[in-house]
């Protein structure tokens, strides 16, 4: 790994292949901590408030669950009307 400047105001600057490797883009935040007296920086993706309900874990196990499904080709439809799709789903 290539060694890094700390510049005056205490900013870093992170290799190009570090940067690339992660799929880092300018404006992404990095949470920080101290580990065994190293810095560790760990990418951090900032959810929208409003977006906040699809990334609980209870939502997420229930996208995984449907995406099984779907790949396994349990699903049902299209349909043409939507009174076919309710007929469908109250069976």
């Amino acid at each position: 790994m290539p060694a890094v400047k700390i510049g005056p105001k205490h900013q870093i600057t992170i290799p190009k292949e570090v940067f690339d490797s992660l799929k880092l883009e300018a404006g992404d935040f990095l949470d920080t901590h101290i580990k065994d007296n190293a810095i560790v920086l760990v990418p951090k993706k900032l959810v929208p408030k409003e977006q906040e309900w699809f990334w609980t874990k209870e939502w997420q196990d229930l996208e995984k669950e449907a995406d099984e499904a779907i790949a396994k080709g349990e699903t049902i439809g299209p349909f043409s009307k939507s009174g076919d799709a309710i007929k469908a789903l109250k069976k």
